[in-house]
């Protein structure tokens, strides 16, 4: 009978735990070209769900640009205010591409250095199936945390703005693509 009832309270809290019914935390990025929704895959990547989920908590995302768009590749933002001055960071995290996820169209992913543990703030959304991005043999990888559900087509507007090689980026848009905000979506 214990059992029993031991079984039947953790059945009631896994059934009120977003988590436990396969519900990822959601985030709505506004830019200047449009709204993205986005779905971070917290069970896949937790380390690097939470620290992206700090970022937006702190407001650190808010008035930041796409500061690196390369039409066939990726849109890269986060870490860089509109006047191009690079916005200050946490510590990096470890790099969890091990996670099976792969960087296909509309998956998001961290950027970082040559070190892979060196992420910071820095994301990008893959504009086209990048599986050379994916942890292999050779490759530490990049790690896929969320995915693109609503605005794709806002992500296409992005990469397809016109660019320039400046000392910041191989792919600056001539004119800034900003976002304005990051927030958590609202639940249901």
């Amino acid at each position: 009978m214990r059992r029993l009832a031991v079984f039947a309270s953790l059945l009631a809290f896994l059934i009120g735990s977003p988590t436990a019914l396969g519900e990822n935390p959601m985030v709505i990025m506004e830019t200047s070209k449009g709204t993205i929704k986005i779905e971070l895959f917290e069970d896949k990547a937790p380390i690097t769900v939470k620290n992206f989920l700090q970022y937006v908590d702190d407001g650190h995302y808010d008035g930041t640009v796409f500061h690196r768009v390369i039409a066939d590749f990726m849109i890269q933002g986060g870490g860089y205010d509109e006047n191009y001055r690079q916005k200050p960071t946490r510590e990096p995290i470890k790099n969890e591409a091990s996670n099976g996820l792969s960087n296909k169209r509309g998956t998001i992913a961290m950027a970082r250095t040559s070190n892979p543990d060196s992420a910071t703030a820095q994301f990008f959304i893959n504009t086209v199936d990048n599986e050379r991005l994916d942890r292999s043999e050779t490759s530490a990888g990049y790690c896929v945390f969320g995915r693109v559900v609503e605005g794709m087509d806002v992500v296409d507007a992005i990469r397809k703005v016109k660019t320039s090689r400046t000392r910041i980026s191989e792919g600056q848009p001539d004119e800034p693509v900003v976002i304005k905000s990051v927030r958590r979506a609202k639940a249901n």
